[in-house]
């Protein structure tokens, strides 16, 4: 019985370019008696140099987590997140997005690497040196055009529907942002 347990969710996967990924989400969500109410669920990415992996979580974590795709041989490239994002079919559903902040730059369609304009948010200039720690109010970044701003191809996901990832932030991001905060505001002194 274990054995063939999968058999009723097969019908809803499909494998393409040695990704396995969920064609049906509405159909997937009804064989698990769940209720598919887009805005009720935000789509998590993980990617590593090996892997691919995209799971939909409630957002009261009252429901349990669902996977919609998995590639164990797909590097985390551009390319191979494009091809996530239309097998299951993302432009239907918009859900919120969460991953790490190479994910989201990838899905923005940033250059990798150390890059001058690494910010998805503002046109902070990586490189500038004398400017970091004393500069406190960054112009927001206009557009995601492609060619402009280290932006390398176009954004498969809109810039409002990325959930910032406080569990991935790094110590070092969080610290030169405290350091540019102004002191006298209530925020710091929570912080």
């Amino acid at each position: 019985m274990y054995c063939t347990r999968h058999a009723d969710l097969v019908q809803f996967f499909k494998m393409e370019r040695g990704l396995a990924a969920s064609t049906g989400i509405d159909g997937l969500m009804q064989t698990l008696n769940t209720n598919h109410i887009p805005l009720d669920w935000r789509l998590f990415i993980d990617s590593s140099k090996l892997s691919l992996k995209a799971v939909l979580f409630h957002n009261g974590n009252t429901l349990p987590s669902i996977p919609v795709g998995h590639s164990g041989h797909n590097e985390e490239s551009y390319e191979n997140m494009k091809t996530l994002m239309v097998v299951i079919n993302y432009d239907k559903f918009k859900w919120q997005i969460r991953g790490d902040l190479k994910v989201i730059a990838l899905l923005l369609g940033l250059k990798q690497g150390f890059t001058k304009y690494c910010c998805l948010i503002c046109e902070w200039d990586s490189r500038a040196q004398s400017l970091h720690c004393s500069t406190k109010d960054l112009p927001a970044r206009k557009s995601m055009e492609p060619g402009i701003m280290n932006v390398e191809n176009q954004p498969l996901v809109e810039l409002s529907e990325i959930l910032l990832p406080s569990m991935h932030l790094k110590l070092g991001l969080t610290k030169n942002s405290v350091k540019a905060m102004n002191q006298e505001v209530a925020a710091f002194t929570y912080l």
